[in-house]
């Protein structure tokens, strides 16, 4: 049975190692003690906004702190927080057999390359991971949002495509994956608006104001994509240059013609907010921080994206968290573009 171990196995990390134990797979999971004292009393329940449930006894979960539970995988699944990816690089290199696999299931868009110049006797693969999870609880792990995981097309992947068939977490592998990374980047330009807002993604995106915040956002990305002549992949129904225009109708439509886009968890918020919480470092520097380098590359400027950077980073030195309306968050918005 090939072997698979998750390096930074948050919740992220703990809901997909999780899903395939419980289906049977052999998969070792790294990451912080704290995680590992709550599995070692609860285990892993995980759930997903469709009801389903499994569990995974404490008896039958690895869990370590240490990088070296790594050394004898198939497949390295890395999760970390992007700030973290060039230390867990360089945890990895010495301790990873030759032609073992690697798949970055991370946020942003270079954390594949930091880790390919790391591990050169590795083979790196980009992923994406396009739900969200939320921990209600010690050990559980809840899928709020919709989506099946994607990653660059490989031949090496083929050993390990029946395990994540048999959780129900099945590969997508995809031949255009910096395009899949784009498109995924303009949907998580929300991350920023739904961790200021402070309130669920589902009751923020119901909102026209925080709508016409992320239908900026996306616009300002969009129009430097074009410029780049960098497509990105259509990974809803609505290709991504027509989504900004549906964001900016009243509520009524958008919950007649976006509907799917609010088929979620109604307690289910986005990981920057979640960070924001636990006073943690957001990954605002790799999401919306890549539309500000984009422009800088191109000569131009990303006002509305790098607002946000301001206002996550004010947000994260603020001895209180603040709590935008839309309304006032539109017109600071609008003030910096």
């Amino acid at each position: 049975m090939a072997k698979i171990c998750i390096v930074g196995a948050g919740s992220i990390g703990c809901y997909v190692g999780g899903r395939l134990l419980a289906a049977g797979a052999d998969v070792a999971l790294v990451g912080r003690a704290r995680i590992g004292s709550e599995l070692s009393a609860h285990g892993l329940t995980l759930t997903d906004y469709r009801n389903g449930r499994w569990h995974v006894p404490p008896s039958a979960i690895r869990y370590m702190a240490e990088p070296s539970a790594a050394a004898d995988a198939d497949l390295v699944l890395v999760t970390v927080k992007s700030a973290a990816t060039q230390s867990v690089a360089d945890e990895l290199k010495p301790v990873l057999r030759a032609g073992a696999i690697v798949v970055s299931f991370q946020n942003g868009l270079r954390n594949a390359d930091i880790l390919r110049a790391a591990l050169p006797q590795q083979t790196v693969l980009a992923g994406m991971v396009p739900f969200n999870v939320m921990q209600p609880g010690p050990g559980a792990f809840h899928q709020g949002t919709a989506g099946e995981l994607e990653v660059a097309a490989s031949p090496a992947l083929q050993p390990f495509l029946d395990d994540f068939r048999r959780a129900g977490l099945p590969l997508t592998e995809r031949t255009d994956m910096a395009a899949v990374q784009w498109a995924k980047l303009l949907l998580n330009l929300n991350n920023a608006i739904n961790a200021l807002a402070n309130r669920p993604l589902k009751e923020e995106l119901s909102q026209r104001a925080y709508r016409r915040c992320l239908a900026l956002a996306q616009t300002e990305a969009l129009r430097l994509l074009a410029r780049a002549g960098i497509q990105p992949a259509k990974l809803t129904p609505i290709a991504p240059a027509w989504i900004p225009r549906l964001l900016a109708t009243p509520d009524a439509v958008f919950a007649l013609l976006g509907g799917k886009m609010l088929a979620m968890d109604p307690l289910a918020r986005s990981s920057m907010s979640d960070d924001l919480a636990a006073g943690r470092m957001t990954e605002v520097d790799w999401i919306n921080g890549e539309v500000v380098r984009l422009a800088e590359r191109l000569g131009q400027r990303a006002p509305v994206n790098a607002q946000l950077c301001a206002l996550l980073h004010a947000a994260e030195a603020a001895a209180a968290r603040p709590s935008w309306s839309g309304n006032d968050l539109l017109a600071a918005l609008r003030a910096a573009g």
